[in-house]
């Protein structure tokens, strides 16, 4: 996967400064990303109603994964083709991505989610937390990533896309 591409995003009527007067780096981004202790899920039902959960969850630096029963209505929804979006757990400096999200099967790739989440969050689950006929491990591959900051609100709104 390539790296973002910065640009302002449209918000017309906000009195955003053009993209000249400075984006934030993406740094600035993935570091939000990486240390929230929670995060925001935005899945869509298949009668097309939303749905909203706080979920745990580990950014790798290109994936964004979280884990769920199986039963649950976000695992079901990403089952059935639901795009997500997930926000970061602070209001005054949010960062948004939005992408595909997609149920992992393949031990490995579910083996170091489970690192990942256990050095995170300091726990020490085993494998057997993450068995996919029980739990959903769920991966969202990102496509844009919003992000602002309140106290520099005309001057900080930028949006990445990714390319694949």
């Amino acid at each position: 996967m390539d790296g973002p591409t910065a640009t302002r995003p449209h918000m017309p009527g906000y009195g955003i400064a053009p993209a000249s007067a400075g984006l934030l780096p993406w740094r600035w981004a993935d570091e939000r990303l990486r240390t929230s202790h929670d995060y925001w899920l935005a899945t869509v039902t298949p009668a097309g109603l939303p749905h909203l959960m706080p979920v745990w969850g580990v950014w790798t630096g290109e994936l964004l994964w979280f884990s769920s029963s199986l039963r649950s209505v976000k695992a079901r929804n990403v089952a059935a083709g639901s795009a997500v979006s997930v926000a970061t757990e602070d209001p005054e400096e949010p960062v948004v991505l939005s992408g595909a999200a997609e149920l992992v099967a393949d031990a490995d790739e579910i083996r170091g989610f489970l690192d990942a989440m256990n050095a995170k969050y300091e726990t020490t689950y085993g494998i057997d937390f993450l068995d996919p006929a029980v739990n959903a491990s769920v991966r969202v591959r990102p496509e844009a990533v919003f992000a602002l900051r309140e106290k520099d609100f005309t001057t900080s709104p930028t949006r990445w896309e990714f390319s694949r």
